[in-house]
């Protein structure tokens, strides 16, 4: 169930990255290096543990911003943990990349989820300076920054359930055309069609209409469009770092909402690029996990992390 516990941003602080892309590790053909501005919350711990227990990197998905996370945040700093919260590229109040971006598969470049991944590591040790582990949990796109192979077989087995992946791909802007002037309309549809308790992010309120303002800026549904669009290209980019590196050595838990229809396929995919797979189920929840109960799912991450760190 949504947290009933009063949320305090008292203490976050809001800042703005510079950001110059792309890194010789995320090679974008014909892309051009150019600098965008990128958007994050550093949320310190709220307990006396000096220098933080761990730092945990959250990423959001489609159609949000990293408002989704802002239940979820306070449980981690009380965790003694401190939590790096960007929006990604184009979302929220980062700029989207410029057309010298380059292109992937005959569409923008700079939404290759490697570029899109590049752009956080840059964050973290570049700008923040972090040094040692990170904890990642993503959700939605966020989750896809290294696992865009899932659109091939969810579209494929489950189109019911994805239709938005096919929708998302039409070129020629038609998507944007259609749903510009719609926002709200469109994102309250995921809302209420992928949540137990769509009243989670209540129709009309604040948080939607963070969402809706968001959304409706110019050039924003475009981005969060490209990001599907790059699906292929992210697909064989992960295939091709998997025959060169092999499966990844990093633990990973996954965690689906109890209602997923795909919770063992989602395993199942996560375990061909990684070695070390755990699965967990976050009760009472649809897909809109960090919303719908930020409790039992801050419960779960500190208690992975804690695991990961051998405490």
């Amino acid at each position: 169930m949504p947290s009933s516990r009063p949320v305090d941003e008292s203490t976050w602080r809001h800042a703005q990255a510079s950001i110059t892309a792309p890194s010789s590790s995320a090679i974008v053909a014909n892309a051009s290096p150019y600098t965008f501005r990128l958007h994050y919350v550093d949320a310190a711990p709220s307990t006396n543990s000096a220098p933080a227990k761990r730092t945990i990197l959250l990423i959001h998905g489609f159609p949000q911003t990293s408002l989704q996370w802002r239940r979820v945040i306070p449980h981690l700093t009380s965790a003694g943990c401190r939590v790096i919260v960007p929006d990604y590229r184009g979302a929220g109040n980062s700029q989207a990349p410029p057309s010298n971006a380059g292109t992937a598969g005959g569409v923008g470049g700079g939404y290759t989820k490697r570029v899109m991944a590049d752009d956080l590591h840059t964050l973290l040790h570049s700008v923040l300076k972090i040094q040692g582990k990170v904890h990642i949990v993503g959700h939605d796109i966020g989750a896809m920054i290294a696992h865009a192979e899932f659109y091939y077989k969810v579209v494929t087995e489950q189109p019911q359930n994805v239709w938005h992946f096919t929708f998302h791909n039409v070129q020629d802007d038609l998507p944007e055309r259609l749903v510009t002037g719609h926002e709200r309309t469109y994102i309250r549809h995921f809302f209420d069609r992928l949540m137990v308790n769509p009243w989670a992010i209540a129709p009309g309120g604040e948080e939607e209409d963070a969402y809706v303002l968001a959304s409706s800026r110019p050039g924003a549904m475009r981005a969060a469009f490209d990001a599907y669009r790059a699906f292929e290209v992210d697909g064989q980019e992960n295939l091709a770092l998997l025959k060169e590196r092999g499966k990844g050595q990093v633990p990973v838990s996954t965690l689906a909402e109890d209602g997923s229809f795909n919770r063992q396929q989602n395993r199942e995919q996560i375990a061909e690029f990684h070695k070390y797979v755990e699965a967990d189920i976050v009760s009472n929840s649809g897909h809109y996990i960090p919303d719908e109960n930020p409790d039992e799912l801050a419960e779960k991450i500190v208690a992975w992390a804690s695991k990961i760190d051998g405490e």
